[in-house]
């Protein structure tokens, strides 16, 4: 397995570490520090960049990098909220928040891993509207696993689906045909599609 040209299988330590400063993630689970303001939660995406990760305190952190989290809050629509405790954010809110502190960490691959399963379907929608125009206005790749088959077929350029640890498809989305999506869901099968796009 291949990313940014690095074979993971056979990486070291050192190289390993930094492929993980070009990959930023979104996580089903919202891992915001509930206690901590937005604007903190979003400056902690820097921590990969800093010099000594082990000193690290994002409410010390310099003025210019907190002047890029508020451009990433602005970006997300939640400028006016910087100030807030993550906790006092409803779930969009935070997974907003939580795509912020992703662009803090300035990637070129985003990996999102189910990024709207905890939302409702209109808090949802709008995430993903989200994650999609940055990653395009920031020309990064974008590998999202998603459950929602129709989600996929909206978002997708290319959809990967498994079965039961099998790969089922892989094809761009325009050619991807209503009878090769039945069967995929069934009561005894694990099942995960993928969707991967780039900016056009």
């Amino acid at each position: 397995v291949e990313v940014l040209g690095t074979d993971v299988t056979t990486a070291n330590k050192r190289q390993l570490t930094a492929l993980r400063r070009q990959v930023g993630m979104v996580h089903q689970r919202i891992n915001l520090v509930r206690e901590l303001s937005v604007l903190t939660n979003v400056v902690h995406g820097a921590l990969g960049r800093a010099p000594s990760p082990r000193n690290w305190i994002g409410a010390t952190a310099k003025p210019e990098q907190r002047d890029e989290a508020m451009e990433a809050l602005h970006r997300v629509g939640l400028a006016h909220t910087a100030g807030k405790r993550a906790e006092q954010l409803s779930g969009g809110q935070q997974q907003r928040v939580a795509i912020a502190r992703m662009l803090m960490q300035r990637p070129k691959i985003v990996l999102a891993d189910e990024p709207v399963a905890a939302l409702d379907p209109h808090a949802g929608r709008a995430v993903m509207d989200m994650l999609w125009e940055i990653t395009e206005e920031q020309n990064l790749t974008l590998v999202c696993t998603l459950h929602q088959l129709e989600l996929a077929r909206t978002y997708g350029s290319r959809i990967v689906a498994l079965r039961d640890g099998n790969l089922e498809i892989d094809t761009h989305v325009s050619q991807l045909a209503d009878h090769q999506l039945e069967g995929l869901y069934t009561a005894n099968s694990a099942h995960q599609v993928v969707l991967e796009g780039a900016a056009r």
